[in-house]
């Protein structure tokens, strides 16, 4: 278990105000300073287990699969973040990696996450757990405050080979003004809702970025199985009334994920 952040603590009124004005919040803490090597433990341990061949960037199942992962995850300070966002009732449905090595020229293009979601009501929120230090430097995540507001954006595919999603908003939809850095300490995160715009850019330090995202939604959002049959949810907080999707089972053990899109019964068999 990793140790808590004597400051970590629930949202503030003025913080609640600013996600719903600007979609995001930032620099909450959430492990202490000494945690910084167990994050360091706990990415090579998972990740060390992946083939030279997968990129693990796209895999994107690891929820489902580790329970190391799962139980990160459902750190009690992290749920309260999320609940005082969502309300008392909300699952989880999404657990991932976005690794940026130094120098390794990968970028995550401007766009919006609904884009790719086939999510309905467009209410959920991503945990960005930064497992080092992250800043401007090392390619932290950017956000064009208040975009969320404006409706979907226009985005066109790009198959670029160093771009890590390929739906990309254009750079002249970009309002430079409300770009902002949303610079991490390791053991802190960041809260984005699923339309705000965000992307970073190539990692030219020295210094390793990654961090872990958890994508938590109210429990009356319901998935298009049509388009992804895969989609599952997990338990989080409160109840679910709904039970308007498939639920995926607690890891047992410790699973893998080698590619983006995969159902927990796969994983069952490595427990």
């Amino acid at each position: 278990m990793f140790k808590i952040s004597k400051k970590a603590r629930r949202l503030s009124e003025d913080e609640k105000l600013q996600y719903k004005r600007d979609g995001y919040v930032t620099g909450l803490p959430v492990f202490d300073a000494q945690a910084k090597d167990d994050l360091n433990e706990l990415f090579v341990s998972l990740s060390s287990r992946l083939r030279n061949d997968i990129d693990i960037n796209q895999t994107n199942m690891w929820h489902k699969a580790s329970l190391k992962f799962y139980n990160l995850c459902r750190t009690p300070v992290i749920l309260d973040y999320v609940e005082d966002l969502l309300g008392l009732n909300f699952f989880q449905w999404g657990g991932q990696f976005f690794l940026k090595e130094p120098k390794d020229g990968s970028v995550v293009p401007w766009h919006q996450d609904a884009q790719y979601w086939p999510l309905t009501p467009a209410k959920s929120v991503t945990v960005w757990l930064a497992l080092y230090d992250t800043d401007e430097k090392n390619a932290a995540m950017k956000v064009v405050k208040g975009s969320h507001n404006v409706g979907m954006f226009k985005h066109h595919t790009n198959k670029a080979s160093n771009l890590v999603l390929d739906q990309e908003v254009s750079i002249e939809q970009i309002k430079q003004k409300d770009v902002v850095s949303l610079n991490l300490q390791a053991g802190e995160i960041s809260l984005h809702d699923d339309g705000l715009l965000h992307g970073s850019e190539a990692n030219n330090s020295n210094r390793r970025r990654c961090g872990v995202t958890m994508r938590f939604a109210p429990v009356n959002v319901k998935a298009d199985l049509s388009v992804w049959p895969h989609f599952e949810t997990q338990h989080a907080r409160g109840v679910d009334d709904f039970n308007y999707n498939p639920v995926a089972e607690i890891p047992r053990g410790e699973g893998t994920p080698v590619k983006k899109f995969q159902y927990s019964r796969e994983f069952a068999e490595q427990w």
